[in-house]
Formats: structure tokens, C-alpha cells, sequence
């Protein structure tokens, strides 16, 4: 067997979504609507399977980034990228995690140094599993719960219409943040892209 060495990183980019059909162009995976939009700007696929995740690597500004889209489901999304952490000895302030969020409008994007999982069950696992909250983060808008809904109901809708075509607009914005986060520095990116 060949030894593979190690591609030297710069980034992790973990993009948060649920795995499988049923899932696609849903709230919660808002993460993964980014990573696409990130992978075709970049010319690549996230189709090799690696901690826990798909994967792939690219370059970004002079930036090597291994891409994750993790397939332990949103709960468990600190595994994946816990792993990769390790494999890579990537200190956690160059690990890049990418949310939907319902705190926000539709479409609108938060990008943050750190801060606190603000109710995401992806984010919190990767607080608990990866040490602590001293990573940025993308977040972008899902909107808010609209009464008479359960929350897991909503997060599990599907867009339509006029909100999936907003969407994939701010799924390309956050595409654009993430590349300015990597290559210019986190303030830039929220100067730029916030609001």
C-alpha cells in the first residue's frame, strides 16, 4: 500500500446540513446550499468520503481548505469536524463553520470571530467537541419560526418559491464571505458581508 502524505491546511470549512434526499434545499441545511455554491466557485466536489464527511480540498486566495460537508446528521456535526481537527492538528480558529440560522431574516448573513451556539444543536456540538466557541462562523438567515410552528418543523421545511430563489442568492453571498474570512481576515469579511 502507498503512503499518502498529508495535504499541509490552512482551513477547515465544515458546512452543517443533514445528510440524504429528504433533506435537500431544507432550512437546517442552509450550510450545505453554501458549500455548493462555495465548491462550484472553486471548481471542485465534495465527494470524497473522510471524517465522517464529504470532502474536499481546494485552495482559496493562497488558503488551503479541507471543504466538509459532515454526514453524522446536524447533532453529531462536532465528530466530523473533531476528527479532521485532529488528522490535521488545525487549531480551532482556523476551523470555519457555516449555519443556517433563525434568528435572521431570510438571507441575511452573520459572520462572527466566536460567540456562543445561539441554539444550534450543530454549533453546540462543535463547542462541546472541538474546545470551545473561539472559531468563526457563517451564519446565514432561515427566518423566524412563524407561529404555530415547532421549531424542528420549521428548520425541516422545504423553500419555496420566492425563499429558494433568496436562498441560493445568499448562499452565494456567503460563499463570497467565506472566501474574504480565509483569504483577508475575519474583520474584513464582517465589515463586507454583515447585515
Amino acid at each position: 500500500m502507498l503512503f499518502q502524505k498529508k495535504p499541509n491546511l490552512d482551513w477547515i470549512v465544515a458546512f452543517l446540513g443533514n445528510p440524504g434526499s429528504k433533506y435537500e434545499m431544507t432550512r437546517h441545511n442552509a450550510g450545505f446550499l453554501v458549500s455548493d455554491a462555495f465548491a462550484d466557485a472553486h471548481g471542485v466536489k465534495l465527494d470524497r468520503s473522510k471524517h465522517h464527511a464529504l470532502t474536499a480540498v481546494c485552495d482559496v486566495g493562497g488558503q488551503k481548505a479541507l471543504l466538509m460537508k459532515p454526514q453524522t446528521f446536524m447533532n453529531l456535526s462536532g465528530d466530523a469536524v473533531s476528527d479532521a481537527m485532529r488528522f490535521y492538528k488545525i487549531p480551532l480558529d482556523h476551523v470555519a463553520v457555516v449555519s443556517d440560522d433563525i434568528h435572521l431574516d431570510l438571507g441575511r448573513l452573520r459572520l462572527r470571530p466566536s460567540g456562543s451556539a445561539g441554539g444550534h444543536n450543530g454549533l453546540r456540538d462543535i463547542i462541546a467537541k472541538c474546545g470551545g466557541e473561539s472559531f468563526p462562523r457563517v451564519r446565514v438567515g432561515v427566518g423566524a419560526v412563524p407561529p404555530g410552528w415547532d421549531q424542528a418543523d420549521w428548520v425541516l421545511s422545504v423553500f419555496r418559491n420566492q425563499d429558494a430563489e433568496d436562498i441560493l442568492r445568499a448562499a452565494s453571498r456567503a460563499a463570497q464571505a467565506l472566501e474574504c474570512l480565509m483569504a483577508r481576515g475575519v474583520d474584513e469579511a464582517m465589515n463586507r458581508f454583515n447585515g
